[in-house]
């Protein structure tokens, strides 16, 4: 086996070409990174409690909105490339390959879950209390609904974590949501 400043930097079987294993491992890695952040971009600036500012939440949803085509294809391109790079390298750099396909294999998968419905639990049964009884703060803010003479008062702190609630105001089924 022919001993190069590659094959030392870069264990594995060498050829008497210095870069046969760098490419493509850089091309591997390039694909494999591209779609762990088509994946984590949205996850990371869309969360609950948290600024979302309209310039990085434009950017986020259109990412999410392309990410389960663009992480099959950078995926399809890194497990390929891996590959073809399977029999030129030692045994550590398919431990590094085996582990970083599965991340953006993992990456592909989660790109088509909505895993955001993970973060917000639905309230399982809406409690209401006469204004009288409630603990609430003066100036915290709520969701006003009234459907004839029945009225509900949902507070934004909860909504924001829940988002919707299904009840029912006046005999009229609604969804209350923010």
């Amino acid at each position: 086996m022919n001993t190069t400043a590659l094959g030392q930097a870069l264990p594995g079987k060498t050829t008497g070409n210095k870069t046969s294993n760098k490419i493509p491992l850089l091309g591997f890695f390039f694909f494999a990174l591209a779609s762990l952040a088509l994946f984590l971009i949205p996850a990371v600036i869309i969360r609950p409690f948290a600024y979302q500012a309209p310039k990085s939440l434009y950017v986020a949803m259109a990412v999410r909105t392309e990410a389960p085509l663009l992480t099959a294809i950078t995926t399809a391109f890194a497990l390929i490339i891996a590959v073809l790079l399977w029999k030129r390298v030692s045994w550590l750099w398919k431990g590094v390959l085996i582990l970083v396909g599965v991340l953006a294999c993992a990456s592909a998968v989660m790109a088509r879950i909505d895993y955001f419905e993970w973060m917000f639990h639905p309230v399982p049964a809406a409690g209401f209390e006469p204004v009288s009884q409630t603990k609430l703060d003066p100036s915290q803010m709520v969701i006003a609904v009234r459907v004839g003479a029945d009225s509900r008062a949902y507070p934004i702190r909860a909504m924001a974590y829940h988002h919707i609630l299904n009840d029912v105001v006046g005999g009229v089924p609604i969804a209350a949501t923010y």
